[in-house]
């Protein structure tokens, strides 16, 4: 069935069918026509996954009194008689590999990729499946890195940095192969230790804190560029893309997301009363942004909230619209530190 003869179906059918399709096809699906592309991005379609509970986020936390910090998992989804609430509840994630307790983490689809190599040399990758809650051992990496940078573009993961020997400075592996092979050499050497990283323009942004700039590999030919980052305070896991936007939380002014037209930061309108805080985490949920910060509430332990925020892109600017409630989803111990926030998707 062609594009056109599919468009032509009832609404609510098309709107039905679409959201049964794994969340991972959506992007070649917004390539196939403007039409498709506008379905795929339709409030319907993000409600109707919601009555059928296709997504989750996982949520980590380290507890910063062990060395190795030691990571605490939960999730948050959809409840069954309720789609408007949300379940948190923690989870049994045991990393096999205890030698890298601080492995890069990337989510594709129902899985979520750990790729070894932070504060000791490694090769290895691991593989959670969320549907099964176990591991599994992922062909290793031609060369073993330490301090790289990694992100998701299309349906490949690239790794850039960390190479010691130089001889493979980026490599990318392959989602639907399980192969890994070099990417495109870098033009020139730079640090890639970054506080965050990112997926932008089919390039993998390091986001760094020191010198206040991200820098970005182009995953088509290598070429590296740079933007400024605002120097104000923010956290690694206030930092998101959505819909090729990239929109950073900052503790003091808000929500601000980068015009890569303009090359200038630019605040999020239409969240006035959206409570100041810090160390907020952020991931897109159900077609909006999820919020997720920490509020002491005295005694041993602290409460993680959560709010969602649908944005909405104009001329102007991009506006925030953000539900009337904040939701409390539990507490954890105060020695936790929000370390990242996944969205995972049937």
């Amino acid at each position: 069935m062609s594009p056109s003869q599919f468009s032509s179906l009832p609404q609510d059918i098309v709107w039905q069918v679409l959201a049964r399709v794994p969340k991972r096809s959506y992007p070649l699906l917004a390539c196939a026509s403007k039409n498709f592309r506008l379905l795929v991005r339709s409030p319907e379609i993000h409600k109707i996954r919601s009555l059928l509970r296709k997504d989750s986020l996982y949520i980590c936390f380290m507890d910063k009194t062990n060395r190795p910090q030691t990571p605490h998992w939960f999730t948050l989804r959809r409840t069954e008689n309720n789609p408007i609430e949300n379940e948190y509840v923690s989870v049994d994630l045991a990393f096999p590999d205890h030698d890298e307790s601080n492995a890069s983490i990337i989510a594709y689809g129902p899985e979520i990729f750990f790729v070894c190599g932070a504060h000791v040399h490694s090769s290895n990758l691991w593989v959670f499946d969320s549907r099964s809650g176990q591991f599994r051992r992922g062909p290793s990496m031609n060369v073993t890195r330490m301090y790289k940078s990694v992100g998701l573009v299309g349906s490949k993961i690239y790794v850039v940095g960390g190479n010691m020997a130089g001889d493979i400075q980026a490599e990318s592996f392959d989602l639907k192969t399980e192969t890994w092979e070099p990417a495109p050499s870098l033009e020139e050497e730079m640090t890639w230790l970054s506080a965050a990283t990112v997926s932008l323009d089919r390039k993998v942004c390091a986001l760094m804190l020191v010198g206040a700039c991200a820098v970005c590999y182009d995953t088509r030919d290598g070429s590296c560029t740079e933007f400024k980052i605002k120097i104000e305070e923010w956290w690694k896991t206030g930092a998101c893309v959505i819909d090729n936007v990239l929109y950073v939380y900052y503790g003091r002014l808000g929500l601000m997301w980068y015009d890569t037209k303009m090359r200038v930061w630019r605040l999020v309108t239409g969240l006035g009363d959206l409570k100041k805080v810090r160390s907020v985490g952020m991931v897109e949920y159900y077609g909006k942004l999820a919020v997720l910060w920490k509020e002491h509430s005295g005694g041993a332990t602290k409460e993680i909230w959560c709010r969602m925020i649908g944005l909405e892109r104009s001329e102007d600017g991009i506006s925030g619209t953000a539900e009337e409630s904040s939701q409390l989803l539990g507490s954890v111990p105060r020695c936790f530190r929000l370390h990242r926030v996944l969205s995972v998707s049937d």
